[in-house]
């Protein structure tokens, strides 16, 4: 059995030997068809020409010559090389020309170079419009003003939707909102000065309504949320990542989503004297998050002790709601809130002192069952509904 390396040196030789097979017959039928083109008249006809027998690829026309695109990709050592053939004339020149200049880092040569055609194209109906307001855009963009550039992106989104340069637009959008949120200030009179946050809020918004359903949506939204998180925005926060969780229900921001919304949720109660309704809403997202994530439950702390402080602040609620009504001098509605609370929290702080005031007014109400345990008495039970009669089932005598 041959080695491994003399089998690839007998391939690479028998691949010369080809080319220069295909180089010989490529030349002897060259010298076939000049003879055949000076033959004389006295012969039986002219020779048959072997390239008739060999289907050539047809050259396209000249009107087409400069449409071949130009591609750049990154190299091994990381830089922008050419990958296709450029073309030479033409509407695809001026691109290419620009797409060039863009990849060797002039900004300010492309903008200008496709900024002059597109004013020579903008009416009519071009099929490289949507290629020439990207490429400004992200000429722009690279100069560093992103901002401006927003105007250009819009045009190709609002003009040409069923252009595939319409997604990399919107994606552009999104990564421009990306940094607005994060803190970058966008230019006014050559100097990052003046707020963005609210403009990268309602791009954001936008990419949601263009593109629902999509990853660049659910990015979109789970980034909006963490900027209202972020912040301490709650409200807009619960609101936002409870929307998310309808939206994109199978994300893998999911679990994320519904732990934060807990923790907005649990942020915006103020206090016993105000309406603790977010932390009813809070125990009933717990207990779903404790069923679908139990391990990651307890390492967030989203476990028993957190639900019993829970207990706790809605306890506090209701008699400090109890003690308002004594103050106004309601007493019915202040025996009616203690009790509540002695039996719906009695393991806590405040449903002990509850209690103690219910006992020292004489306002506790006690059900059968609670009278029984406390006297020792078992609990009656009714007797069955005895049968009317005249009334007996039928087939009975």
């Amino acid at each position: 059995m041959a080695r491994p390396g003399r089998t690839s040196a007998i391939c690479k030789d028998s691949a010369v030997a080809a080319q220069g097979l295909f180089a010989l017959a490529a030349l002897a039928a060259g010298l076939l068809a000049g003879c055949s083109g000076s033959s004389k008249a006295g012969s039986d006809g002219p020779l048959p020409d072997p390239l008739a027998l060999m289907k050539q690829p047809e050259q396209p026309p000249a009107s087409s010559a400069g449409r071949t695109s130009t591609t750049y990709s990154l190299d091994t050592a990381g830089s922008w090389s050419a990958t296709g053939t450029p073309p030479t004339e033409g509407d695809e020149a001026v691109l290419a020309k620009a797409r060039r200049e863009l990849a060797q880092d002039q900004p300010d040569a492309a903008h200008a170079t496709i900024d002059k055609w597109i004013k020579s194209n903008e009416q009519t109906s071009n099929a490289l419009l949507p290629q020439a307001y990207l490429l400004r855009a992200d000429a722009t963009a690279a100069g560093g003003n992103e901002y401006e550039a927003l105007f250009d992106y819009e045009m190709l989104i609002k003009s040409f939707p069923s252009s595939p340069e319409y997604v990399t637009a919107v994606s552009r959008e999104l990564d421009i909102a990306s940094t607005y949120l994060n803190g970058t200030r966008r230019k006014m009179l050559g100097i990052r000065w003046v707020n963005a946050e609210k403009v990268g809020e309602e791009l954001l918004l936008r990419v949601h309504e263009r593109l629902p359903g999509s990853r660049l949506a659910e990015r979109a939204g789970i980034e909006l949320a963490d900027y209202y998180y972020r912040t301490s925005d709650l409200e807009s926060a619960a609101i936002a990542y409870e929307l998310f969780q309808q939206n994109h229900p199978r994300s893998a921001y999911a679990m994320r989503a519904r732990q934060r919304q807990i923790f907005s949720n649990l942020g915006q109660f103020k206090g016993p004297r105000y309406d603790s309704t977010k932390l009813l809403d809070s125990k009933a997202l717990i207990d779903r998050f404790q069923n679908d994530y139990p391990a990651q439950a307890e390492l967030l702390g989203l476990d028993a002790t957190l639900l019993s402080r829970i207990d706790e602040s809605n306890a506090e609620q209701m008699l400090e709601t109890a003690n308002w009504y004594i103050r106004r001098e309601e007493l019915e509605s202040a025996r009616l809130v203690l009790n509540r609370l002695v039996r719906k929290y009695p393991q806590t702080g405040a449903g002990q002192r509850a209690l103690a005031q219910l006992q020292e007014r004489n306002w506790l109400v006690q059900t059968g069952a609670e009278k029984a345990a406390a006297t020792g008495t078992p609990t009656p039970v009714p007797a069955p509904p005895t049968q009317p009669p005249g009334d007996s089932p039928k087939g009975e005598n």
